[in-house]
């Protein structure tokens, strides 16, 4: 048995140092530089129980010392809130988005940028890759939030969840710009 359990660690080490060893020689031929500049993101909110409530999937496109808001993401056009794929949020109960009732699932993400609100969009999509196909007909609900200005500029696009009494705020900003939306629990 000893013999057995020898030959198995010196298996296993061998094993770790091999795979090591090619990563080692990969790395070499990969340009790091070209890896997504844009990483994924998850934020989670759990209720005072800890149970799951909410979670939003999305990418989180650097500022990069670009003017963002009415350029880069132009005003007055749906946007995909982050990068590459559209995010996504997931309702794991039943909710209410501004007032309005929305299904547990999951729905993609949008938002319409302007100067002094955004329009906020959960649309039945899901696994769509930036907005190029966005449908209004597929709308679960749509509201109107403030512009809020940050004291600090947000240099990767970012979302959190903010608790308040009976639910959360999915807070989202970049650059000098944030906008709260209010989700409560039904």
């Amino acid at each position: 048995m000893k013999h057995i359990m020898m030959l198995v660690a010196i298996v296993f080490a061998t094993s770790v140092a091999t795979a090591q060893d090619k990563m080692t020689k990969d790395s070499d031929k990969v340009n790091f530089s070209k890896m997504d500049v844009s990483p994924l993101d998850v934020t989670l909110f759990r209720n005072e129980k800890k149970e799951p409530i909410a979670r939003v999937m999305y990418s989180r496109p650097q500022m990069k010392d670009r003017e963002i808001f009415g350029n880069l993401v132009p005003y007055g056009k749906v946007w995909r809130t982050g990068a590459n794929e559209a995010s996504e949020v997931t309702f794991y109960r039943d909710m209410t988005v501004g007032g309005k009732k929305v299904s547990a699932g999951t729905y993609t993400l949008y938002t319409i940028p302007n100067e002094k609100e955004w329009t906020v969009i959960l649309n039945k999509a899901n696994n769509v890759w930036g907005a190029y196909d966005y449908k209004e007909e597929m709308d679960v609900v749509r509201i109107n939030v403030p512009v809020r200005t940050s004291p600090k500029p947000i240099e990767s696009f970012s979302m959190a969840f903010k608790p308040v009494e009976n639910g959360t705020h999915l807070m989202m900003g970049w650059d000098n710009t944030y906008v709260e939306i209010p989700f409560m629990s039904i």
